[in-house]
């Protein structure tokens, strides 16, 4: 199966989403938003963004 987005409401009544892998495993979440549309809207933009998206390392923060 492949993978899909789960949009649901957080205790706090806000829209979230989750990535969940083809077995179920969540691999990604999104930000808490106002409305459904929003929260529809930042699928769209990890849709449209992630296939170029580089992989950058950080290095931990000093002190």
């Amino acid at each position: 199966m492949a993978g899909k987005f789960e949009v649901y409401k957080d205790k706090a009544d806000k829209y979230r989403f989750r990535l969940k892998a083809g077995n179920g495993e969540i691999i990604a979440v999104g930000e808490a938003y106002e409305s459904k549309a929003s929260c529809l809207h930042g699928i769209e933009s990890v849709k449209a963004n992630a296939p170029s998206a580089p992989v950058v390392e950080k290095e931990k923060a000093t002190p």
